[in-house]
């Protein structure tokens, strides 16, 4: 970071803090999509799960595992993804368009979840903004 980042800084500490208990509020809901299942409490997941529910559509397996970001290997980044399969998180099936690969796409049930974490951290969001108008003045440009 430059050492003049001090200089820049545009919130206060309490504002900043409001961003870490927003994080916490989106943190336990994104927890509540596996119903208490702490494994998949994880950036990987995150990324993996995130990056499906991007696309849209079923992405090829080895797609799939190249969504996370923060495991180097490709072998750990299959076995996330076989996990998430074991566990009816997502569905693997035969690519239609190439028979030599898989694709992966997320469970209904999953997809439903998501759709609703991701509206209540939207909700969260606008909670949030709300708070840190309360605990002092707001730049024009975040």
């Amino acid at each position: 970071m430059p050492e003049d980042m001090n200089k820049r800084l545009k919130y206060n500490s309490e504002q900043r803090r409001e961003y870490l208990n927003m994080t916490d509020r989106i943190g336990k809901n994104w927890l509540g999509i596996f119903e208490g299942r702490q494994e998949f409490y994880s950036a990987d997941y995150w990324d993996l799960l995130t990056g499906i529910w991007r696309a849209g559509t079923p992405v090829r397996k080895t797609d799939a595992t190249r969504m996370m970001k923060g495991l180097k290997s490709a072998q750990t980044a299959g076995k996330y993804v076989d996990a998430a399969v074991a566990h009816g998180i997502l569905i693997e099936e035969e690519n239609p368009k190439d028979a030599r690969s898989r694709v992966v796409r997320l469970a209904p049930e999953i997809q439903g979840r998501l759709d609703g974490f991701f509206d209540l951290a939207v909700g969260e969001l606008r909670r949030s903004h709300k708070i840190l108008q309360s605990k002092g003045p707001l730049p024009e440009e975040p």
